[in-house]
């Protein structure tokens, strides 16, 4: 009976006590709180004592977290490099011959059949072992380059570098040195001359020019090839105009009477590029076309065979323009760069990168005839000056790839065309884009300025292609829509102006080029 009284007495002791401890637990963490304050100390630190150490998760150590990095970073690395080998592979081009396709898996040391494989295994096969040789030969590149960036000077941070040019192209740019100073003097005098032009003329000068473009249809339309017809340019008249098609041919016909007169054959693939040669002298009429087999030909036009032939892109050569004096030629190409040649000699003057992507467009500078423009698919225009090679204005602004350009007769105006729908207006002086239009519902694939010798200002007109199936002109300076001629069944391909601004033409994947002139133009 004692015994039992006194474990009573003792649990009885025992949740006393544990409730004395309960209710002066407060008191007690708030007065050791105070006193730690007053210590200088953190009280928290008080309570992290009665945390429980073992509900807290095992953390890595730094050897650890360093090594699931890397591992983490390599797999990334690998994952990046199989897709960057999958896309080479897309991109290559294999024989459609089992028999090329055989010889050349036993070139590369492959066995030329595996069991259960047919043909288009074998091809599949032969683009995945040549993509690893070449992402393996960029590896080694890419490699040597970072070698060759960490053994620079600091001299070489800025990016830019140079190489040693021939002797003919730098009597090339000594000769465009010095002509384009008497141009830029005759220009200049032509300037002040209109600068002091009554303002009423001007006005009125322009207003006539409103109506006229208000007044312009279609005058005639010609099925140019069996295949879409990818450019349409004037030959020095309003009378003869030159058309070239996807099917490799180039033909001269009249106006407005659209009868072809010859047919020129050189070419086996897609003629993108066409430039007519500016007649010194009176000499010999020509021209030049660039073709997707990356050959530049040259022409007379009484002859339809081609009188020269130069050989160097390695990509589709799209565009190609002549400099004023008709000696140069500059071409535009998927391989990423320009080149200038010398047509006399018939040799390559000058290979110029600097685009990120494939190189679309490119057009002289008129009048002074010092600086070219081109553009690209990247997205970016650059203005070079041809006297030192050095990129002298970067012409931004385009969200999509820039497929036409050409200068305003002004010189110092650059318009600029692009997949995002837009032209943009740049000029020189300001080093900046002054003007944005929202031109057409698709992609804009070609502009041209006219450039009649009435202009004067307030005298020039800007056309723009596209592929909404629409020819739009617009006025210069306030940059307004003044008439849109719709005609073309798809997409339009290029656009030209006549020399004396009578009419348009233009060329379209509807295989027909259409001309457009005012009421009294036939």
């Amino acid at each position: 009976m004692s015994s039992a009284r006194s474990e009573q007495e003792t649990i009885a002791y025992a949740k006393r006590k544990r409730q004395e401890e309960r209710d002066h637990q407060p008191t007690a963490n708030a007065q050791s709180g105070a006193q730690m304050l007053q210590q200088g100390l953190d009280p928290r630190t008080q309570f992290s004592q009665t945390i429980n150490l073992d509900l807290i998760k095992e953390t890595l150590d730094h050897t650890q977290e360093k090594d699931l990095t890397s591992d983490t970073l390599e797999t990334r690395r690998r994952a990046m490099a199989e897709f960057d080998r999958k896309r080479i592979a897309r991109n290559i081009a294999v024989p459609t011959s089992d028999s090329a396709v055989r010889a050349d898996l036993r070139k590369h040391g492959e066995p030329i059949c595996l069991f259960g494989e047919d043909a288009a295994d074998r091809r599949n096969r032969l683009r995945y072992v040549l993509s690893r040789i070449t992402d393996g030969k960029e590896m080694q590149q890419q490699m040597d380059v970072d070698e060759d960036d960490d053994s620079a000077s600091d001299s070489e941070e800025d990016g830019e570098f140079y190489t040693e040019g021939s002797e003919e192209l730098k009597a090339a740019r000594m000769e465009v040195a010095v002509k384009s100073l008497d141009r830029a003097r005759d220009r200049l005098e032509r300037q002040r001359a209109q600068a002091a032009e009554d303002l009423a003329a001007v006005k009125q000068r322009r207003l006539a020019l409103i109506q006229r473009l208000s007044t312009f249809a279609l005058c005639g339309s010609q099925v140019g090839d069996a295949r879409p017809v990818s450019r349409a340019i004037f030959a020095h008249d309003a009378h003869h105009l030159l058309t070239a098609s996807w099917s490799g041919s180039i033909k001269l016909w009249d106006v407005p009477g659209c009868q072809v007169q010859r047919t020129y054959r050189g070419h086996t693939d897609r003629v993108s590029g066409l430039s007519v040669r500016p007649q010194q002298g009176g000499g010999t009429l020509g021209f030049a076309s660039g073709c997707a087999d990356g050959l530049v030909l040259l022409w007379e036009v009484e002859r339809e065979l081609p009188v020269g032939r130069l050989e160097g892109h390695q990509g589709r050569v799209v565009h190609v323009d002549h400099h004023a004096d008709g000696r140069l030629l500059g071409s535009a190409s998927y391989d990423g760069s320009w080149r200038l040649w010398d047509l006399e000699t018939q040799k390559e003057l000058l290979l110029q990168e600097g685009h990120a992507r494939e190189v679309f467009a490119l057009r002289f500078q008129p009048d002074t005839a010092a600086l070219v423009a081109t553009a690209g698919l990247d997205g970016i225009g650059r203005v070079w000056d041809l006297r030192s090679g050095r990129s002298i204005m970067a012409l931004e602004g385009h969200a999509r790839e820039i497929y036409g350009l050409d200068w305003s007769p002004n010189a110092f105006q650059v318009a600029t065309g692009a997949a995002d729908n837009t032209v943009r207006i740049h000029d020189l002086r300001k080093m900046a884009c002054v003007y944005q239009i929202p031109a057409h519902k698709s992609m804009v694939t070609d502009l041209r300025f006219s450039h009649s010798v009435a202009g004067a200002e307030g005298g020039h007109f800007l056309v723009s292609a596209s592929n909404d199936g629409l020819v739009n002109v617009w006025s210069t300076g306030d940059w307004k829509l003044q008439k849109a001629l719709p005609g073309h069944v798809g997409k339009v391909l290029g656009v030209d102006v006549a020399p004396d601004a009578s009419c348009i033409v233009s060329a379209g994947y509807d295989r027909t080029f259409k001309l457009w002139g005012p009421d009294d133009f036939l």
